[in-house]
């Protein structure tokens, strides 16, 4: 073994796929060892090979990119997985990450934020692309156009995967369900929120969603009886 990253990548488009495996392989950290033009040729290559990050099209001729995500993940949780799609809308990318999927980039954005997604996604940490970032996190805590996303020094301090589990905390997740959901450990989770806690200078739970509530994460009504 060389110690390089093994990377597959699943999209109908040859060129394309051509594209992205040169911007892959420009970067000695990984090895594009297998293609496919459709999801069942990337379960096989899945199931074959030893992969660690699968790069997903959502637009496949015979199962779409969210289903094939599901799929790949059932067969080993391990493998990270990074779409690379044509669809910017909100509702697609969302959809990506609640399938199981950690980066989602635009093609029109690959050659320039592919490395920088796969070094995030790699690690077990959320990244998307900065055209759709703003309007994901309206959507995933659901809030209003008019509202400002969240926004406060503490908050911008926190890494990507500190944000998603504050939001999580914040709305009441135990550390069990928010390991299950990130496909994380439950201590690794209690790690991430003693840090979160440590940063926004919080001491309990309470003090956590208050301070969630007060940027706009989360509505303290919520939790009322």
């Amino acid at each position: 073994m060389d110690g390089k990253k093994q990377i597959v990548i699943i999209d109908d488009h040859p060129l394309f796929r051509e594209g992205i495996k040169s911007v892959i392989q420009s970067d000695d950290r990984y090895k594009v060892v297998g293609e496919a033009g459709s999801a069942g040729q990337g379960l096989e290559l899945v199931k074959e090979l030893k992969v660690d990050l699968a790069v997903v099209d959502i637009s496949l001729p015979d199962l779409n990119g969210f289903d094939l995500i599901r799929s790949i993940l059932r067969c080993s949780s391990d493998i990270r997985i990074i779409v690379v799609s044509m669809h910017c809308k909100v509702d697609y990318v969302v959809k990506a990450f609640q399938a199981g999927a950690l980066g989602y980039i635009t093609k029109d954005s690959a050659a320039e934020r592919l490395i920088q997604g796969i070094e995030h996604t790699l690690k077990g940490e959320y990244f998307m692309d900065s055209s759709v970032s703003c309007q994901v996190i309206k959507k995933l805590v659901n809030l209003p156009d008019n509202k400002p996303v969240p926004c406060s020094e503490g908050y911008d301090s926190l890494t990507t995967r500190e944000q998603e589990i504050m939001v999580l905390v914040a709305n009441g997740m135990s550390s069990q369900k928010i390991a299950d959901r990130l496909y994380i450990s439950p201590k690794t989770v209690e790690n991430h929120r003693s840090r979160i806690m440590r940063k926004l200078d919080v001491s309990n739970v309470i003090d956590l969603v208050k301070h969630a509530a007060k940027i706009g994460l989360v509505d303290l009504d919520l939790w009322k009886e």
